[in-house]
């Protein structure tokens, strides 16, 4: 049932990069059906809903890449690059959001691929991500794709060597985690209507 489950999220899922003016109120809404948590954990604090007005608007003018993850049309989950001239060291800095009702799918990795993708296209050599010290699911999710963090003032802080990271597994697109979500449904179908036929079958043979 699980795995049936994350077949049908992914049917009705995409992910694509938002054009940064024209997509601005996509991004603001998400962020603002954070739930309480949720903001906090992404803005390691409480913030408002005019903090988040700004912020978005902040987004779309100033060259932040956002890859969006939508399901039936609204965007659940993204994933923001920075540019380096917003950092002190010049380091391309990214951050990552999912709503409460995505969780568990597997969002997070999806977009943490896409969004490294994308920094390497744009020639980036190493990222700095940032996460409050509750955030356990985003701490894991960096340690995942090798960020080295750091605990310090309340957050968790560290860098992704993109010239380390593993090419296969970057290069693992959006198309294939569907076929593979949707294999492994087929498969335990078949196995389900096997076992089926052999217990009727089993019963008229008796």
């Amino acid at each position: 049932m699980y795995l049936t489950h994350i077949a049908a999220a992914l049917a009705n899922s995409s992910v694509r990069t938002l054009s940064q003016q024209e997509e601005l109120p996509l991004l603001r809404d998400h962020l603002l059906r954070l739930d309480r948590t949720s903001r906090h954990d992404r803005f390691h604090g409480f913030m408002d809903d005019s903090f988040i007005e700004r912020y978005a608007e902040k987004c779309a003018n100033d060259g932040t890449t956002i890859i969006a993850f939508f399901e039936n049309g609204v965007v659940r989950g993204a994933a923001e690059l920075h540019p380096p001239d917003q950092s002190p060291d010049s380091l391309p800095e990214i951050a990552f959001s999912v709503e409460s009702s995505v969780r568990r799918r597997g969002v997070g990795s999806i977009l943490f691929r896409k969004l490294i993708t994308e920094a390497r296209a744009k020639g980036y050599k190493s990222l700095r991500i940032t996460t409050g010290a509750q955030n356990e699911a985003m701490r894991a999710l960096a340690n995942k794709f090798g960020a080295q963090l750091v605990f310090r003032h309340g957050e968790s802080t560290g860098t992704i060597d993109l010239t380390k990271q593993d090419q296969t597994e970057l290069a693992t697109t959006w198309a294939d985690s569907t076929l593979n979500a949707a294999r492994t449904v087929a498969n335990m179908n078949r196995a389900y209507w096997r076992m089926l036929l052999r217990m009727y079958g089993g019963s008229r043979a008796a």
